[in-house]
């Protein structure tokens, strides 16, 4: 693998203080490895239409399909807390789920998904988080 752990985290970390969460207060910063070495960032963003947020994954996602990548993602670090603080452990939700879940498939990977806590770090490849997941190989 070509990314380490604490400096992936470093980067949520960085993306995290860019959240915009004027609503429920809670940000969260997200950091995608790729097998290039490169990194692509994201943050929440949330609406006054609440159904309208996006997550941290979600804007990491689309910042790295805008940027023409379609595989090679190899993991994936998030953080989150309470204005910004360090918080507890947190997963991606199950919309983020799924977007990594594409992502991924495109490029045949596994990531290790690294979900850093203020005391903690859990360590899941995105299978164990979305078993069965339905993604690019299903539509033929």
């Amino acid at each position: 693998m070509t990314h380490d752990r604490d400096t992936l985290i470093a980067a949520a970390k960085a993306a995290q203080a860019q959240a915009y969460a004027p609503y429920s207060n809670f940000h969260v910063g997200a950091a995608l490895g790729f097998a290039d070495g490169s990194v692509v960032t994201g943050a929440n963003a949330e609406n006054a239409s609440y159904g309208l947020a996006l997550c941290a994954e979600t804007n990491a996602v689309a910042r790295a399909m805008n940027e023409g990548r379609r595989g090679g993602l190899e993991a994936v670090a998030v953080v989150g807390g309470m204005h910004g603080a360090p918080g507890p452990t947190v997963t991606p939700c199950g919309r983020c789920r799924q977007v990594l879940n594409e992502l991924a498939q495109l490029g045949e990977t596994d990531p290790v998904i690294w979900c850093a806590g203020a005391d903690a770090v859990l360590e899941l490849k995105l299978s164990a988080l979305l078993p069965h997941a339905f993604g690019p190989a299903n539509l033929g």
